[in-house]
């Protein structure tokens, strides 16, 4: 463990903190010690640079302890300080609900932009999780009717808080994506889904914070096959015929997906993410 200095300043915290992460390998670790320390002093993480010789209180340093310590055990940093930022909004998170990802930030973007002069549209997000989705299109577009599903009492009760939170209105269910009971005679616009897409053989090469703390439920998928079939069927059931469907995939199994929208009649396509992998899908019945 690296020498603790003698006055805790932000500065030293960082350099201290950065070579004790290093030591466990903790992934990024300077950026690691630099959002904990901001979420702290609630500062903002560049501001952090102005402050350099800032001593920090008792107070302060043991607020931060504990949270160092949970960073070197591999624990996501978005559970250690409960929320994260998700497109415009700021998304709370705990270990129940799966951590917004930058490609779905993506996924966001590209419906809004799809549908940018629409000002009326009954959208449905199945697996909302966290309620980051709905949460982010329904501040971007608050018009917008938005209804959102999970299999989970424990997603749902984090997605209504968050969208408590960020002061927007939607329709949280309780929905079984294979045996849907809560929608009724509801029918869509748009249908959305970021599921559960990693196959169990997986789990050993995932990072240890994903496979040690996210929940599984929210990870893993029996098949390709059994999950976005499911999918296909729901859609046809409840979506507008001149609707469209928006699915986030997995990178290596996005052939497979697209091929079963176009096995039942649908006019599909995939698009890349900022990484250049095949990572969304949309639809539209032919």
């Amino acid at each position: 463990m690296p020498k603790a200095p003698s006055v805790w300043t932000v500065l030293s915290m960082m350099e201290w903190a950065t070579d004790f992460f290093e030591e466990k390998q903790v992934k990024s670790p300077r950026f690691s010690i630099e959002w904990l320390l901001a979420h702290v002093l609630s500062i903002k993480r560049l501001d952090l640079y102005l402050e350099y010789d800032r001593p920090l209180s008792s107070e302060e340093l043991e607020l931060l302890r504990p949270l160092v310590k949970r960073r070197a055990a591999h624990e996501p940093l978005q559970y250690i300080t409960g929320e994260t930022d998700f497109h415009t909004v700021k998304i709370k998170v705990k270990s129940g609900v799966l951590i917004p990802r930058q490609e779905t930030e993506q996924l966001v973007d590209w419906i809004l932009e799809q549908f940018h002069d629409k000002e009326e549209l009954k959208v449905l997000d199945i697996g909302t999780g966290s309620g980051c989705i709905p949460i982010a299109l329904k501040n971007a577009r608050p018009s917008w009717q938005i209804f959102a599903t999970d299999i989970s009492e424990e997603a749902l009760t984090i997605a209504r808080e968050n969208a408590h939170y960020n002061e927007v209105d939607i329709s949280f269910l309780k929905d079984d994506l294979f045996q849907t009971h809560s929608l009724n005679d509801h029918v869509f616009d748009l249908i959305i889904s970021n599921p559960p897409y990693i196959h169990p053989e997986e789990k050993k090469s995932l990072d240890n914070e994903v496979k040690n703390f996210e929940p599984e439920l929210a990870l893993f998928c029996e098949s390709t096959q059994k999950m976005y079939q499911a999918l296909e069927t729901l859609s046809s059931n409840f979506l507008a015929q001149s609707g469209t469907v928006f699915l986030e995939l997995h990178e290596n199994h996005s052939q497979e997906v697209l091929h079963i929208f176009q096995e039942s009649n649908w006019s599909a396509n995939i698009k890349n993410d900022y990484e250049g992998k095949p990572r969304f899908l949309r639809a539209k019945k032919a």
